[in-house]
């Protein structure tokens, strides 16, 4: 049932909601607008508002729903649920329905990370909210989220495959915001709500 889990999650997380959200509001491919990523910020910045937070809700359900069903069919197996949102996130990172050509998986990790260790991701997002608050950099805010929830793990005797896969959310996450990171280190990142 771990493989029926795993493979659930991660063709839930091929569903591109930016991608489909841009075809029904505006009949655009939001791939090819914007930064060309298709996450929530993007769709703030081209969609509005609107369509951004409904996007970044959908994001995150979608790795809430990949760790519960994992729970579900599995009995609870954290190896199970560990996984799966993992692979949710791959999903929304390259979607097979959509050319493998996703978002970042933020959002996605934030709906995981929430429900495989939810205290630990409360007190990263806290500080996450802080910092985008004041920086208004989505980018940073993200990825002190995913830095900062594996950490808060570890002090707080989260099962070691919960705090791994964590840790390569976390890699991926990086891997993912590579272009962020040079924009950040030189000045020119942009900041959310900023024209």
């Amino acid at each position: 049932m771990i493989v029926v889990s795993i493979l659930f999650a991660y063709l839930l997380g091929s569903i591109s909601s930016s991608y489909i959200a841009g075809k029904m509001a505006a009949g655009v491919d939001i791939r090819e607008h914007g930064s060309g990523n298709a996450g929530a910020t993007n769709t703030l910045r081209v969609l509005g508002v609107k369509l951004g937070l409904i996007v970044f809700i959908a994001d995150i359900v979608k790795g809430v729903l990949a760790v519960a069903f994992a729970h579900l069919v599995t009995n609870g197996s954290e190896t199970a649920m560990a996984f799966s949102g993992l692979f949710a996130v791959l999903g929304h990172n390259w979607p097979i329905y959509f050319g493998f050509r996703g978002g970042k998986g933020v959002a996605t990790t934030i709906g995981v990370l929430m429900t495989i260790a939810l205290v630990p991701s409360l007190y990263a997002g806290l500080v996450a909210l802080v910092l985008l608050i004041f920086t208004r950099y989505v980018s940073l805010s993200s990825l002190t989220f995913v830095t900062l929830t594996p950490i808060f793990q570890l002090f707080s005797h989260t099962a070691a495959v919960t705090v791994i896969i964590s840790f390569v959310l976390l890699v991926l996450s990086f891997w993912r915001h590579r272009a962020n990171i040079d924009r950040l280190l030189h000045g020119r990142e942009h900041r959310v709500f900023s024209k």
